[in-house]
Protein backbone atom coordinates (compact mmCIF):
# COMPACT_ATOMS: atom_id res chain seq x y z
CA UNK A 1 0.00 0.00 0.00
CA UNK A 2 1.14 3.15 -1.03
CA UNK A 3 2.24 6.19 1.73
CA UNK A 4 0.19 9.55 1.26
CA UNK A 5 2.05 12.96 2.75
CA UNK A 6 -0.49 15.36 4.22
CA UNK A 7 -0.01 18.74 5.86
CA UNK A 8 -0.08 18.65 9.45
CA UNK A 9 -3.17 19.75 11.84
CA UNK A 10 -3.46 21.08 15.21
CA UNK A 11 -5.20 18.31 16.05
CA UNK A 12 -2.12 15.86 15.16
CA UNK A 13 -0.01 17.07 17.80
CA UNK A 14 -0.52 13.47 20.40
CA UNK A 15 0.29 11.90 17.35
CA UNK A 16 3.58 13.76 15.96
CA UNK A 17 4.67 13.24 19.82
CA UNK A 18 3.78 9.72 20.16
CA UNK A 19 5.65 9.04 16.61
CA UNK A 20 9.05 11.70 17.92
CA UNK A 21 8.92 9.78 21.76
CA UNK A 22 9.11 6.36 20.00
CA UNK A 23 11.75 7.04 17.48
CA UNK A 24 14.46 9.66 19.69
CA UNK A 25 16.29 9.39 22.46
CA UNK A 26 15.78 13.01 23.02
CA UNK A 27 12.56 14.16 21.46
CA UNK A 28 11.01 17.51 21.24
CA UNK A 29 8.93 18.72 24.03
CA UNK A 30 5.23 19.37 23.28
CA UNK A 31 5.81 23.03 23.14
CA UNK A 32 8.43 23.25 20.56
CA UNK A 33 6.25 20.80 18.66
CA UNK A 34 3.01 22.62 18.64
CA UNK A 35 5.02 25.84 18.04
CA UNK A 36 5.76 24.69 14.64
CA UNK A 37 2.26 23.62 14.03
CA UNK A 38 1.18 27.45 14.42
CA UNK A 39 2.52 27.91 10.99
CA UNK A 40 1.05 26.18 7.85
CA UNK A 41 3.46 24.09 5.45
CA UNK A 42 6.00 23.28 8.68
CA UNK A 43 4.96 20.17 8.94
CA UNK A 44 4.28 17.43 7.47
CA UNK A 45 2.89 13.80 8.08
CA UNK A 46 3.51 10.31 6.39
CA UNK A 47 0.81 8.02 6.72
CA UNK A 48 0.66 4.33 5.53
CA UNK A 49 -2.53 2.61 5.67
CA UNK A 50 -4.43 5.78 7.34
CA UNK A 51 -1.89 5.53 10.24
CA UNK A 52 0.49 8.64 10.79
CA UNK A 53 3.71 6.46 11.36
CA UNK A 54 6.55 9.58 10.23
CA UNK A 55 6.60 13.09 9.69
CA UNK A 56 9.13 16.15 8.75
CA UNK A 57 9.49 19.36 10.49
CA UNK A 58 11.15 22.01 7.34
CA UNK A 59 10.94 25.87 7.28
CA UNK A 60 11.47 27.91 4.11
CA UNK A 61 12.98 31.55 4.21
CA UNK A 62 14.46 33.99 1.76
CA UNK A 63 15.59 31.19 -0.38
CA UNK A 64 16.72 28.82 1.82
CA UNK A 65 15.22 25.87 3.83
CA UNK A 66 15.96 23.75 7.17
CA UNK A 67 14.69 19.63 7.40
CA UNK A 68 14.51 20.61 11.30
CA UNK A 69 13.29 17.35 12.04
CA UNK A 70 12.34 14.02 9.96
CA UNK A 71 11.32 10.68 12.14
CA UNK A 72 9.56 7.41 10.52
CA UNK A 73 8.62 5.56 13.79
CA UNK A 74 10.65 2.59 14.43
CA UNK A 75 8.22 -0.23 13.38
CA UNK A 76 7.90 1.00 9.99
CA UNK A 77 11.43 1.76 9.44
CA UNK A 78 13.89 0.38 6.39
CA UNK A 79 10.54 0.37 4.02
CA UNK A 80 11.69 3.26 2.12
CA UNK A 81 9.47 5.56 3.80
CA UNK A 82 12.31 8.10 4.94
CA UNK A 83 13.49 8.39 1.31
CA UNK A 84 9.83 9.09 0.48
CA UNK A 85 9.52 11.55 2.91
CA UNK A 86 12.76 13.31 2.18
CA UNK A 87 12.12 13.16 -1.68
CA UNK A 88 8.85 15.17 -0.76
CA UNK A 89 10.49 17.80 1.56
CA UNK A 90 13.16 18.20 -1.29
CA UNK A 91 10.26 18.74 -3.94
CA UNK A 92 8.31 21.20 -1.41
CA UNK A 93 11.17 23.53 -1.05
CA UNK A 94 11.90 23.67 -4.66
CA UNK A 95 8.37 24.65 -5.52
CA UNK A 96 8.73 27.00 -2.88
CA UNK A 97 11.64 28.61 -4.51
CA UNK A 98 14.54 27.44 -2.53
CA UNK A 99 18.41 27.63 -3.79
CA UNK A 100 19.32 25.21 -0.87
CA UNK A 101 18.22 23.44 1.98
CA UNK A 102 20.28 22.28 5.22
CA UNK A 103 19.92 19.72 8.22
CA UNK A 104 21.95 18.50 11.26
CA UNK A 105 22.46 14.81 12.65
CA UNK A 106 24.12 13.13 14.84
CA UNK A 107 27.46 11.89 13.88
CA UNK A 108 26.29 8.62 15.51
CA UNK A 109 22.86 8.37 12.88
CA UNK A 110 24.26 6.51 10.19
CA UNK A 111 21.26 5.11 8.26
CA UNK A 112 20.12 9.12 7.86
CA UNK A 113 23.77 9.85 6.95
CA UNK A 114 23.61 6.99 4.38
CA UNK A 115 20.14 8.43 3.42
CA UNK A 116 21.34 12.45 3.49
CA UNK A 117 24.45 11.72 1.24
CA UNK A 118 22.46 9.31 -1.44
CA UNK A 119 19.99 11.91 -1.71
CA UNK A 120 22.65 14.32 -2.48
CA UNK A 121 23.49 16.16 0.67
CA UNK A 122 27.32 16.50 1.36
CA UNK A 123 28.71 17.71 4.51
CA UNK A 124 29.28 21.38 5.15
CA UNK A 125 30.62 21.22 8.97
CA UNK A 126 30.30 20.25 12.33
CA UNK A 127 29.21 20.95 15.84
CA UNK A 128 31.39 19.83 18.36
CA UNK A 129 29.37 18.53 21.41
CA UNK A 130 26.06 19.80 20.10
CA UNK A 131 23.14 16.92 20.82
CA UNK A 132 23.14 15.56 24.84
CA UNK A 133 23.20 11.82 24.71
CA UNK A 134 22.70 9.18 28.11
CA UNK A 135 26.45 9.44 28.58
CA UNK A 136 27.05 13.07 27.48
CA UNK A 137 27.44 14.70 24.26
CA UNK A 138 27.84 13.75 20.52
CA UNK A 139 28.46 15.80 17.50
CA UNK A 140 26.23 17.05 15.08
CA UNK A 141 27.52 17.07 11.46
CA UNK A 142 25.59 19.93 9.19
CA UNK A 143 24.88 18.85 5.44
CA UNK A 144 23.03 21.15 2.62
CA UNK A 145 21.68 19.95 -0.75
CA UNK A 146 21.68 22.76 -3.60
CA UNK A 147 18.78 22.92 -5.14
CA UNK A 148 19.37 24.40 -8.39
CA UNK A 149 18.72 23.23 -11.84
Amino acid sequence: MTAIIRAALADDLHTLLAIENASQSHPWSGPVMARYLKHPDNIWILEKAGKAVGFAVVTQVVGEAELLDIVVHPDCQGLGLGHQLLEFVLELVRKGGCERIFLEVRRSNLGAIHLYEKMGFCQVGMRRDYYPTARGREDALLYCQELLD
